[in-house]
């Protein structure tokens, strides 16, 4: 078969092989931020056509119509209004067009910009997190513990619920974030009512965490609901402010352990739409509750698959007709799009007609104008559209190739447009709603120019079934083609994730730059299963996870092994979480390809990983034992050939240390050979000083044993 180098973006990138001298520090490649294209954070002024963001002089506005600047606050006048003495500018947003927000040290500050004065400040009390502001009430809601109260604009604390069972958790993040579930309050638009969730754990099982911060150690227990055990069982109530008393929502569609998200407020403030989803996580319906008794009004209409339905947004009513909203699904034609319904359930039209993913951006007052994002350009690419609501036409309002970042406007007349691509760093401009460019906010220099920096290149290869898969390779820094190298072989290939896309470097890690200066190929692609390529792409995994992208990943490095400055003899693999669990896979399952792995934080068994996304790529164990025990790599430890370090955080709440514990065991049992080492006071993702380390000795590992 003939094998050739396929580039989507354009000719490879040389980044001045020859011009400088400088490599990265191991504590660059973790931790150097100023190595990736910063751009301004820009933030629009409430519903002002006046942009902000930070400068030297302090907080900056900048009016879109006529570029005029104005430093609104300097961090002195800042420290004069709240009693501070903060040497640089914290964390904002607005409320409006005049009203700046800051917190600091358990206290909100409310302050008016153009009177240079505080207009409020909430103080909360010790433990206080969740805030979530009412801008019709002029209140905060927020938990402590386990939880809820409101805090009114006199600054008084008033309790929503008083559960003294720590089991009973009120007003937090339920299904452990899943669903696009981000928090647990939900104010009514007219600030008169409270929803939230409440969550009871009773039957959840406890998993040990061990702290050894203390001489003896103290057992920390979370919980941690298993695939096919009991999970958490989640309710929605709403709290009236004036009377004081709570509702709960009568949502009984599939019995206790369902799922409720996408939780929205109708603009009158009378009716509640949740998206119920069943546990199995293939049926869901859309149903409309009163809000002052509880009671389910109707399912307006309902999603079915043989898969998973995913629901991951609430309903986008129109702004121009509160009898009509927007439903974003990929299970009607088999990509996310944007559908127009009635509130009686009345399909109107499928408003973005294209076959790719999108993404809501935005509508303008008069609801003429719906926004979107979408990777029709390219997977690789999101990019910006705007479609007629009545008519149907779209348009492309982004015509520069690459990952467009967008921030609409309050009336969606502007927006701002910060993009790269393999061959710009980043540029951030001011556009008109029709696209037309206004003037460029931002232009931002290469930042890794004085490096001495390998070739990176963007493409694609032909999976099994005739799909594209995108891959980003790098070259050895001073890559001499008569050469053989060494490859690092780095993976994830879990949903959700999609690591190859058209931004600067083609969205490398540092790391990976690191280890092609010091003689390495590095090589990551995409398989089935990651996001922006549709349904059927991802769900081909399901009930098989693991298996379907090893045939990818292999698919790659089959395709690498066939450049002559390639050493097939000397190939390594590297991932962390599901990238952990593909790393084992790989090197248990195609031995004769894989010298060295080091896997970090592995999912060794799905049984043992959470419900919620376990049982929606997987089903449960009782469901699917062939699919269980295929994938599982306690069966595979016996086929380990080659040299594998496993990586855990010692007190990691994700992939619980069971997981790669288990396989040690099965390793001893078998004679296997593996070596292990354990992060004791580290979480899942291994973070700050540990993080050098880490990847320090995941670097050590391959040079020891893949030179």
């Amino acid at each position: 078969m003939k094998k050739t180098l396929l580039t989507i973006i354009g000719l490879s990138m040389m980044f001045g092989l020859n011009a400088q001298e400088k490599i990265l520090t191991m504590e660059e490649a973790v931790v150097g931020y100023h190595l990736y294209p910063r751009a301004k954070y820009i933030q629009w002024q409430g519903d002002k056509n006046q942009f902000t963001y930070l400068d030297r002089e302090g907080l900056t506005g900048e009016s879109a119509d006529k570029g005029e600047k104005t430093v609104l606050l300097t961090v002195p006048e800042l420290n004069k209004i709240i009693g501070a003495d903060l040497k640089g500018f914290p964390n904002f947003s607005w409320l409006d067009g005049n009203t700046l927000v800051v917190a600091r040290q358990g206290k909100i500050y409310h302050i008016d910009v153009e009177k240079k004065q505080l207009k409020q400040t909430f103080s909360f009390p010790k433990g206080a997190a969740n805030q979530t502001y009412s801008k019709a009430g002029n209140m905060y809601a927020y938990t402590v513990d386990n939880n809820l109260y409101y805090m009114d604009e006199r600054g008084n604390s008033y309790a929503v619920t008083s559960d003294e069972n720590k089991n009973i958790v009120n007003g937090q993040v339920v299904s452990r974030n899943e669903f696009g579930i981000t928090g647990g309050i939900f104010w009514s638009p007219d600030g008169k009512k409270l929803g939230f969730y409440r969550k009871d754990e009773s039957e959840v099982t406890n998993f040990p965490l061990l702290d050894i911060n203390s001489r003896t150690g103290d057992l920390k227990e979370i919980k941690y609901p298993m695939a096919g055990m009991k999970s958490e069982l989640v309710t929605m109530g709403v709290y009236d402010i004036a009377s004081g008393t709570t509702v709960f929502l009568d949502v009984n569609d599939f019995g206790r352990e369902q799922y409720l998200t996408g939780v929205t407020w109708a603009p009158e403030s009378d009716i509640v739409y949740i998206q119920v989803l069943n546990r199995g996580q293939d049926h869901m319906r859309l149903n409309k509750y009163d809000a002052s008794t509880g009671k389910q009004i109707a399912t307006l209409f309902e999603e079915k698959s043989d898969t998973y339905v995913e629901p991951q947004n609430g309903l986008v009513f129109m702004k121009n007709n509160p009898k009509q909203f927007l439903y974003e699904t990929n299970n009607r034609d088999g990509y996310f799009n944007l559908y127009l319904y009635d509130v009686n359930g009345k399909l109107i039209k499928r408003l973005t007609d294209v076959d790719a993913d999108v993404a809501y951006a935005g509508m303008d007052r008069a609801g003429k104008y719906v926004y979107y994002l979408s990777s029709e350009v390219s997977p690789v690419e999101k990019q910006l559209f705007r479609v007629d609501v009545k008519s149907g036409k779209k348009t492309r309002l982004t015509p520069e190739e690459g990952w467009h970042t967008i921030t609409m406007s309050g009336d969606c007349s502007y927006f701002i447009d910060s993009y790269s691509s393999v061959k710009t760093p980043r540029n951030v401009d001011l556009a008109t709603n029709s696209g037309k460019v206004v003037r460029r906010v931002q232009e931002v220099e290469n930042p890794n120019k004085d490096y001495n920096w390998g070739e990176v290149t963007l493409g694609s290869i032909k999976a099994d079934d005739g799909s594209d898969l995108y891959y980003r390779l790098i070259k050895p820094m001073n890559f001499d083609p008569n050469k053989k190298y060494p490859v690092i072989h780095y993976v994830y290939g879990g949903p959700h994730a999609q690591m190859v896309t058209n931004i600067w470097n083609a969205n490398i890690r540092m790391w990976e730059m690191y280890m092609a200066q010091h003689g390495y190929v590095v090589f990551v692609i995409d398989n089935h299963g990651t996001p922006n390529r549709g349904k059927a792409f991802e769900d081909i995994i399901h009930r098989q996870c693991g298996q379907v992208e090893m045939k990818d990943q292999v698919k790659g490095i089959e395709w690498l092994k066939s450049f002559p400055w390639v050493d097939a003899n000397r190939i390594g693999v590297h991932g962390w979480s599901y990238g952990g669990f593909m790393t084992i896979s790989l090197i248990t399952n195609y031995p004769d390809i894989y010298k060295v792995a080091v896997a970090g934080g592995p999912v060794i068994d799905w049984k043992w990983y959470e419900v919620m996304y376990g049982e929606r790529y997987m089903d449960t164990p009782q469901e699917n034992p062939e699919g269980y025990a295929k994938t599982s790599l306690i069966a595979k430890a016996k086929d380990l050939k080659g040299k594998l370090l496993i990586c855990q955080g010692a007190v990691d709440p994700v992939v619980v240390w069971e997981q790669s514990l288990s396989f040690i065991r099965e390793c001893i049992k078998n004679n296997v050979q593996v070596d292990y080492f354990p992060y004791p006071c580290a979480e899942h993702n291994v973070m700050g000083r540990d993080r050098i380390h880490l990847m320090q000795k995941v670097t050590n590992y391959f040079e020891d044993y893949l030179r």
